[in-house]
């Protein structure tokens, strides 16, 4: 944290790599970061109560991917260097959609939320994708219920489709899978 003149206690940025060295620490934060986020109800492609055994696939997949140039991460650091922040982008492979991304599993740890992490995320994600050759816009989806729609709202991007009840979190329990865009100037 920093204090700012006015007595304002300001939390201090993280820093985002695109990119980053996969090393064990790297996928143990993720993996941390996915467990937390998941078991704090979290709407990261699991339910809570979840274990890091169970995540551990899914970010095995994601890290193939990105060893294969499909997909590539995006990671917020905290002061300590911990990982407390990522977004995966994916490439479309479909020759007439190549001119737009995917973001998955974006996350922001618990602890740091409520600080502008998320926001300072989606910036950052929309700045490196800017800078990828071809890219106008990134789509996500993000599941009902959470008020996600709104807070990808505030931050520019656009609803553009809903599947009512495409997510079933539990028997009884059925979200709709809402897809956002955020068209890149």
């Amino acid at each position: 944290m920093t204090t700012r003149g006015n007595g304002y206690t300001a939390p201090v940025p993280l820093t985002f790599t695109l990119d980053p060295a996969v090393t064990p620490a790297l996928r143990a934060g993720v993996l941390d970061l996915w467990t937390d986020v998941s078991n704090a109800r979290g709407a990261v492609g699991f339910v809570p109560p979840v274990t890091p055994e169970e995540i551990r696939p899914e970010l095995v997949r994601h890290l193939v991917a990105m060893a294969e140039g499909r997909n590539r991460l995006l990671v917020g650091l905290d002061e300590s260097g911990t990982v407390a922040a990522t977004a995966f982008f994916s490439f479309n492979t479909h020759r007439l959609m190549k001119h737009w991304v995917w973001l998955y599993t974006v996350m922001v740890h618990p602890k740091h939320q409520g600080q502008g992490y998320g926001r300072d995320l989606l910036a950052a994600a929309a700045a490196e994708a800017r800078g990828f050759d071809g890219i106008t816009a990134i789509r996500l989806t993000c599941r009902g219920g959470h008020g996600l729609e709104d807070f990808y709202g505030s931050c520019g991007y656009r609803e553009v489709g809903r599947v009512p009840g495409a997510i079933r979190v539990a028997p009884g329990d059925d979200r709709d899978d809402i897809t956002m865009l955020l068209t890149l100037a």
